[in-house]
Order: C-alpha cells, then structure tokens, then sequence
C-alpha cells in the first residue's frame, strides 16, 4: 500500500485535472440528493439527472413520495434499473424519515443507516454534499477499483477500502478522495479499457503497463 505523502500527491494531482467540488447528481435540497443517491445504484449520474426532472415535479416534497402509488413511481423511475425494488425503498425512506425525523433528512451517520434503502456508502454521500460533513469515505465501483490499481488499498470490502482511505488522508480530505477518483474513474481509469496511455496519474499506478 502507498505512503501517505504519494497518496497526498496522488490527489493533489487528481485536483488540478478535476476541478469540480461537487457530484454529478443534480440536486437542490437534502431530500433530493437522497432520492437520487438512492437510484444512482448501479445506474449513471446522467441517467439519474433525466428522471429526476420527472420525479421531482411528481413528488416535490418528501410527504409525496411517501404517499406515492409503487406502479406510478416505478413507471417514472423505470429506465434507472432495479426499479422495483428502488421504488419500495424510495417510499420506505420517505415514511421513515417523516415519522422519525419529522421529514427532515437527519444529518449523522447513525442515524442515516438506519433509514430503510441507505447504507454507508449512501450516507456518506449525503452528509458530504448536503451537509458538508465527513464521517467517512465513499467508496463505490470507481473508488474500489482505482484504490485497488493505485495502490492505496489491497483490500476488496468497501468497508475495509474506506478504513485504509481514511488512514492513508486526513479528515479535510475524505470528501475529495473519492470525489476525484469518481471522476477519473469515469473519464480514463475505466473498468474493462483503461486510458493508461492518457492517464496524467500513470507515474504513481502500481498496475500501469498491466492492461
């Protein structure tokens, strides 16, 4: 596993190619940063984008969606995938946090997991870019794959993978690690054809030369 000062220079790197501070999703309020975290599994940002436009003018207000019709919002949410199942646990969140939180999206990390269709990951997520508050790192298919390619973490359980992250950074850091490692993921570092010969981090990638 890397040292922390090429871990530090790896991101500082990753900095100045991606600039953006902020994730793909397009959001206005907590609730809807939730909802679409929620179905932005195994489905792109991009995707999300289109139906949220949808499903936001449906259900503007968390008190919708818990009211919602499952046939109804299956049918706005089809194209995202698993929709079945993401629009049961888009209704169980809604109900839930009305009736615990008083409709507001709570704000810790104990709290967030309990909330029915939120685990860590997602958590993670809306405490960083909702409320600017790192409890943690995020590590999806992108941060679990490039952690494992750089070098910064041997492991495979996204659980373990965010524990070595977030020896490897510093708590002002756990927001843009994988923020940075999504977006390079995405645009050069790609799953089955890695960019490697366009790759501006290539002199600190322990798998460089391997694809």
């Amino acid at each position: 596993m890397l040292n922390k000062k090429k871990a530090k220079q790896i991101l500082n790197l990753l900095k100045e190619i991606y600039t953006s501070t902020d994730t793909e999703l397009i959001y206005s309020n907590p609730y809807q940063l939730t909802v679409s975290t929620i179905l932005s599994a195994q489905c792109t940002d991009e995707r999300v984008n289109r139906v949220s436009i949808e499903l936001f003018k449906t259900y503007p207000l968390i008190t919708d969606l818990s009211n919602s019709v499952l046939l109804d919002l299956e049918k706005i949410i089809f194209s995202t995938g698993y929709y079945k199942s993401k629009s049961r646990r888009l209704k169980l969140m809604a109900q839930y946090v009305i009736k615990y939180h008083d409709g507001i999206i709570p704000n810790t990390m104990s709290e967030l997991v309990k909330v029915p269709g939120i685990g860590r990951k997602t958590a993670n997520v809306i405490l960083n870019h909702a409320f600017n508050i790192s409890e943690g790192v995020v590590v999806d298919t992108h941060v679990k794959r490039l952690s494992n390619r750089l070098g910064l973490s041997k492991s495979q359980g996204p659980r373990k993978i965010e524990q070595d992250l977030m020896k490897l950074y510093d708590y002002v850091d756990w927001n843009e690690v994988p923020l940075r490692l999504i977006f390079h993921g995405r645009k050069v570092c790609k799953s089955r054809k890695p960019m490697c010969d366009n790759c501006e981090i290539s002199a600190y990638c322990q798998s460089f030369g391997k694809f």
